[in-house]
């Protein structure tokens, strides 16, 4: 036997053994006792969630500074000084007329700064105190600030309940001609926190709403709708379950936001997975007269596509833990779990409640079993689809050059786009933290607003002054401290506005120059120095995950394809989507809602759901395309497989998009603009790249795109197909 007959014997004994076990599996989730499959998994699942409880870190701010950064190191060197246990909240007030401030006005402050402290139940009353006058008023008289220390120990609500009393206390009898704000890292981290206040309960409900009305749309029923979404609904529950158990068990921090990401993509993806095997299953209703034949079948052709895309996604989103900043290692980890999660509710849970209902489910446009149709490969030749595919295929080089006419003028969006939001450029509402940062910016010396923190061993206190001194870009040094460890603490503050270039060269040049003093052991932290090591780091984990993402994706389409070129051809149209996505939704971004810049995940967040959810659909399609290409030509089996799937991965896709637009209700830019990204991402892949590019593609290249396996093995030799291909 020569190696070719070898392989494909290896190749279809392999094939025979997958359609073995998911035989097995369907006939399990499909059969008459399948509900008590459903009825077990559930049971484990409510007494899992009972026991692990809520997630107690879901309305937390994410954590993104890398752990081995300089401004993240400083922090223990920091603890060890007398006052390590505060951190000043800053009391900003001006005129809103613009005018100078009066005595009386700075007295109304002083008394306004003692009432702060009165109410400030996060320190015992001996700590509430603060170095240096309390009500220091800007060079042009207009604004002053007074300094109240807050508990380093608070987060999350706790430390946003204490800021909101501070700025009532702050409000309360003061004259209605003056004007306060609290900013400050404290006011700040608060004003992130109350963001999620109650976000994941909207999230869930506003993207619940939007689900249900997509498939509502889709199935045109008024009860299928309820089976998918009420399955999928409590994936979600024991996803956030999992994540809770999961950062107990590892530390990793289940933040509002990576609760938020990780709930739409169990919503979407699960919804995804469950329109997927719906409509195989309605497919299959009309070619057996028996519900549970119908759903056998549609488990076990639709199934491999599911798993197939699941593991996808879930291996693209475990490279995420190879990221340095901590933010980006808890949403893959958790997220990941979330989508197994989901997988698993729709392969087994799904089939059962959809065949203990039957076909009266899908009343009023019930599905009937045709007599004499019994073709496993039976597909409607009518519709838009087919339609458009037939289009397509016959005229692939025209197709072909239009569509990639379109995603190159989407990817020119990039051109000037930048990279890094600033900390007051994270709120896409008012947040009073933001305004009293612009008002004492706008009054007081740049860079007084928010110093930067030095610590360098005291033996070399003299040189590190010194050094500070004369370091360009260095406004004013002053020594705030000595600590039990023999270090010494500096403020520095820089002329450069905070987060803006010339203070990351400042602080740059600053490591660079203590560097070389002998023993100094200094390090550089604050709020400067945090930015610049987090949009380093996010940089950093771009250039080391997208190409991680990009070889597991098409790993898995090798194995999935058992091909060569195929997997090359479609990474390389889902590589040329995303692009065309980034561009197209940085320009949104930045023209449409004024937003500044990306912020520094949101590349890779959105590179990441893009390559590997858009993979999905491509999956869908290219599944089908195979499976027709055994008793059809390239070029029909695309007509085919586009006829049969054009619906269901529409509405998928409508459903995905949404569901990641629903991140816009967020009141962070970070999460809105990767709604918007991934949203515009996903309608491109699905109305452009799955309906254009890749029946072109795949056309022109011809029956070479399956090598070296060959589906064609059985093809039936009249197929007379007059189509290209």
């Amino acid at each position: 036997m020569n190696n070719a007959s070898t392989n494909s014997t290896s190749v279809t004994n392999t094939s025979a053994r997958t359609s073995s076990a998911w035989d097995r599996l369907a006939s399990v989730v499909s059969g008459r006792r399948s509900w008590a499959v459903g009825l077990v998994i559930l049971f484990l699942a409510i007494a899992f969630m009972t026991v692990v409880g809520e997630n107690g870190s879901g309305d937390d701010s994410p954590v993104s500074l890398p752990d081995s950064a300089q401004s993240a190191q400083i922090d223990d060197i920091l603890a060890a000084f007398p006052d390590a246990d505060v951190t000043p909240a800053i009391l900003v007030v001006d005129r809103p007329d613009g005018a100078a401030l009066t005595d009386t006005d700075r007295s109304a402050i002083d008394t306004a700064r003692t009432r702060m402290l009165a109410v400030n139940r996060s320190l015992p009353a001996s700590e509430n105190v603060t170095e240096g006058p309390s009500v220091v008023v800007a060079p042009d008289g207009k604004a002053a600030i007074a300094t109240v220390p807050v508990s380093t120990e608070l987060s999350g609500f706790g430390l946003r309940d204490t800021v909101d009393e501070l700025r009532d206390a702050a409000d309360t009898g003061l004259p209605s001609d003056l004007r306060t704000h609290v900013t400050g890292g404290p006011a700040f981290a608060a004003d992130i926190a109350n963001s999620f206040s109650g976000a994941n309960v909207t999230l869930l409900a506003v993207t619940a709403l939007v689900v249900a009305l997509l498939l509502i749309a889709t199935y045109r029923s008024p009860i299928l709708w309820l089976v998918p979404l009420i399955v999928v609904g409590l994936a979600d529950r024991i996803a956030a379950s999992a994540g809770t158990a999961l950062a107990g068990a590892t530390g990793l921090s289940f933040d509002g936001s990576t609760s938020g990401i990780t709930s739409v993509l169990v919503f979407g993806a699960g919804t995804n997975y469950a329109l997927l095997l719906i409509s195989r299953y309605r497919e299959e209703l009309r070619r057996f007269p028996d519900h549970r034949d119908a759903l056998r079948a549609a488990v076990r052709r639709a199934g491999p596509a599911i798993v197939a895309s699941n593991l996808t996604v879930v291996l693209a989103l475990l490279i995420l833990l190879l990221a340095a900043l901590p933010s980006t290692r808890s949403l893959g980890a958790f997220a990941a779990v979330g989508l197994l999660i989901a997988a698993v509710f729709v392969l087994f849970v799904l089939p059962p409640a959809l065949g203990l209902f039957g076909r009266k489910l899908f009343w009023p446009f019930v599905p009937r079993a045709e007599a004499g149709e019994a073709s496993d490969h039976d597909t409607v030749d009518t519709g838009v689809w087919h339609r458009v595919a037939t289009g397509v295929v016959g005229h692939p080089v025209r197709s072909a050059v239009a569509a990639f006419a379109l995603l190159i003028i989407c990817a020119a969006g990039l051109f000037g786009t930048s990279i890094g939001l600033s900390q007051t450029e994270q709120f896409r509402v008012s947040a009073d933290s933001v305004v009293g940062f612009d008002v004492l910016d706008e009054h007081f010396p740049a860079g007084q607003s928010d110093p930067t923190t030095v610590t360098a061993t005291t033996a070399t206190a003299a040189e590190v002054d010194a050094a500070l001194t004369a370091a360009p870009g260095v406004e004013s040094v002053r020594q705030t401290g000595t600590s039990d460890t023999g270090q010494t603490r500096w403020s520095v503050v820089l002329t450069s506005p905070p987060a803006s270039s010339g203070a990351f060269d400042t602080i740059s040049s600053i490591r660079s120059t203590l560097a070389g003093v002998d023993s100094a052991d200094a390090l550089v932290g604050g709020s400067d120095a945090q930015a610049l090591d987090t949009r380093d780091a996010a940089g950093d984990d771009r250039l080391l995950l997208i190409p991680l993402i990009l070889a597991i994706v098409l790993a898995v389409l090798f194995v999935l394809l058992r091909a060569v070129l195929a997997p090359l051809v479609l990474i390389a149209v889902t590589v040329s989507s995303t692009v065309a996505a980034l561009g197209l939704g940085s320009w949104v971004s930045e023209h449409v809602f004024g937003f500044p810049a990306l912020d520094n995940n949101v590349v890779l967040f959105a590179f990441l759901f893009l390559v590997a959810l858009g993979v999905d659909y491509t999956i869908f399609l290219v599944t089908r395309a195979r499976e027709e290409s055994a008793g059809h030509r390239i070029g029909t089996a695309m007509i085919r497989a586009v006829s049969a799937t054009g619906g269901v991965i529409t509405s998928a896709g409508i459903v995905l998009a949404a569901v990641f637009c629903v991140l816009g209700i967020l009141p962070l830019i970070t999460l809105t603009q990767l709604g918007i990204i991934v949203g515009l991402g996903i309608l491109l892949d699905t109305f452009v790249v799955r309906t254009v590019v890749v029946p072109a593609l795949f056309t022109l290249i011809g029956e070479r795109i399956w090598w070296p396996s060959h589906p064609d093995q059985n093809r039936s030799r009249t197929d007379k197909s007059s189509v290209p291909g």
